[in-house]
């Protein structure tokens, strides 16, 4: 395949339907649009002028085979397991193993996190995922002035192994798979979670779960970077290489769409930006001198699930299709398991409203049945109260339990990828698949995402977009209930989970006493081992980190070292 390659899928194939039967359709298409449309029209107009999707994507009045009469079944849908998996990755898909059910939780300490965490594995929950505080997040620890106000408040603080097996106590890592929200620091705390499991006496190769370990898309939408890209895409292919070897059951990484819609990205965009990053991530490893089977099936997604139902449908069948393209033709992957696109989907944070929050729950669902329609492997569902503060547990239960009535009691789950064969879906799926491969070969054009991100080109597409959106819903052409359309009056809501301005205190007395009582002059040494190793482009760092960690020290100090050597990045200027 061509590196800048435009899908012109509308072109190709052959007819899916006999053509004589086709021209039927034509003719009483036309027949019912003069007949019954037009007279309609005349007493009863249509509530508005033009209809799309929320990425902007025309709607027509109907479908018919007519929209896809090219379609190459074999080609374009294929069987489920199968190339080019767009209708799921899996042979029987939910018939055999439903997705994992993950709520993505972390706040205050991490004694209160490994509480909830503990309470959710009690209400049926198959999966964790956590949340770090923004000092985490951004490699600083509790007691730098930097983090004054921000310790455990969207999410826990962890400055150390000694947080991080406060956090997973009494829960069995072998008997679990964990997703990490975490980027920038992302080596430290996977080798914080990896010596938990080895203090269990859990070997490396039985832990699973997912680390997000995305950059770029920080550089582009999200804003938690520490490093510039050169050294952050060397850690990054260091976890890819180490894994390999060590943690074969680890997703080494999970590319993120989410962070770029709730940015204000559309859903062509979610797709075609996270897949850029995707190529970039494939393409710094193969440059380390990886082989692209030893680690593309450990490649994993995560997307956003908003309310256009059928639009997020088709695009998570699009990007899966498109993936398996890259992989086999751009990249040469061999492996069936490189070639497929899995995935995590958190539903839309940016679509809750504070506004009558108790309708967020009815836009959950929604976006729940987005996901599981379009075939993801794990879900996160987020709670009403969310648009407020961090989820109650009444809330957070209420969450867990949508994803369940979808799961046992929907439906949906009976038979695979239930809605293909719609006209409307394919024919969507095949638009919202053009599209992104024209936002692929723009890209391609700039020299990859890298370079597209230091140009600041992706940055400006997505803010574009984000003020289109704000702007029709402030001018009413696009309804949010509750917020410019059906307000109420309306009492402010109680029973909000507040995080204890107490336990910023309590986080840096703990971590001072550590300080205090470790072996500092083991702590000395292993960051100064590491310290040599990060100067040298040639060396893994993961055993070094790994040493570093099994003698207490912390996140800020390791973070410490690589921002003396690798400098800290600078964001570009975006008018």
């Amino acid at each position: 395949m061509d590196k800048a390659r435009g899908s012109k899928l509308k072109r190709r194939g052959s007819y899916m339907f006999e053509q004589e039967k086709l021209r039927k359709v034509e003719k009483a298409k036309k027949v019912w649009e003069e007949g019954q449309v037009v007279p309609t029209l005349k007493k009863y107009q249509e509530r508005k002028e033009n209809f799309s999707t929320v990425s902007g994507i025309p709607v027509e009045r109907l479908y018919t085979p007519l929209e896809i009469e090219k379609l190459d079944y074999e080609k374009e849908v294929g069987l489920p397991g199968q190339y080019p998996f767009t209708r799921g990755v899996q042979p029987t898909m939910y018939r055999g193993r439903l997705w994992t059910m993950r709520q993505y939780a972390g706040f205050a300490t991490a004694e209160e996190s490994n509480q909830r965490y503990r309470y959710l594995l009690e209400q049926g929950q198959t999966g964790l995922s956590v949340a770090f505080d923004l000092p985490t997040q951004i490699g600083y620890d509790s007691d730098e002035p930097i983090a004054q106000g921000e310790i455990g408040k969207v999410g826990v603080a962890i400055d150390s192994l000694a947080d991080m097996e406060v956090l997973f106590r009494e829960i069995p890592l072998d008997k679990v798979s964990t997703s990490m929200t975490i980027n920038a620091p992302a080596a430290i705390l996977l080798a914080m979670y990896l010596v938990v499991g080895e203090k269990q006496g859990i070997r490396m190769d039985k832990l699973r779960g997912t680390i997000q370990n995305d950059i770029l898309k920080e550089y582009a939408a999200r804003g938690t970077y520490i490093f510039p890209p050169v050294p952050s895409m060397r850690l990054i292919t260091n976890i890819f290489a180490f894994c390999s070897q060590n943690v074969p059951q680890w997703n080494t990484i999970s590319i993120s769409g989410y962070h770029i819609r709730e940015a204000g990205a559309t859903a062509v965009q979610e797709v075609a930006f996270t897949l850029a990053d995707g190529i970039a991530y494939v393409e710094a490893a193969l440059q380390a001198g990886m082989d692209i089977d030893s680690f593309a099936g450990r490649l994993s997604f995560f997307f956003n699930a908003h309310n256009d139902l059928l639009e997020e449908v088709a695009k998570f069948r699009a990007a899966r299709k498109i993936w398996a393209r890259l992989m086999k033709e751009r990249f040469g992957a061999k492996d069936s398991r490189s070639l497929m696109l899995r995935f995590h989907t958190q539903t839309g944070g940016s679509t809750l409203t504070a506004q009558q929050p108790d309708n967020n729950i009815v836009r959950v669902a929604i976006q729940t049945l987005a996901a599981v329609l379009g075939g993801t492997q794990s879900l996160h569902t987020n709670s009403r109260d969310e648009a407020l503060a961090l989820p109650s547990e009444d809330s957070v239960r209420i969450a867990l339990r949508t994803q369940q009535i979808v799961a046992y009691e929907s439906g949906v789950c009976e038979t695979i990828d239930p809605l293909a064969g719609s006209y409307y879906v394919e024919s969507l799926t095949q638009e919202i698949e053009e599209r992104v491969w024209d936002y692929i070969e723009k890209i391609d054009a700039l020299g990859g995402a890298v370079k597209a991100i230091e140009h600041g080109y992706i940055q400006k597409e997505i803010a574009d977009s984000a003020y289109t959106y704000q702007k029709e819903i402030e001018a009413g052409q696009r309804i949010v209930v509750g917020l410019n359309k059906f307000e109420i009056k309306e009492r402010r809501m109680g029973g909000l989970l507040r995080v204890n301005p107490v336990v910023g205190e309590t986080q840096v007395k703990r971590l001072r006493e550590l300080k205090r009582t470790r072996d500092n002059i083991a702590v000395q040494n292993q960051l100064e081992r590491f310290r040599k190793a990060a100067c040298s482009d040639e060396t893994n760092l993961m055993p070094y980190l790994l040493d570093a960690v099994r003698v207490y020290a912390t996140e800020g100090e390791i973070c410490n070292v690589l921002r003396e050597i690798f400098g800290e990045y600078r964001p570009v200027e975006i008018l």
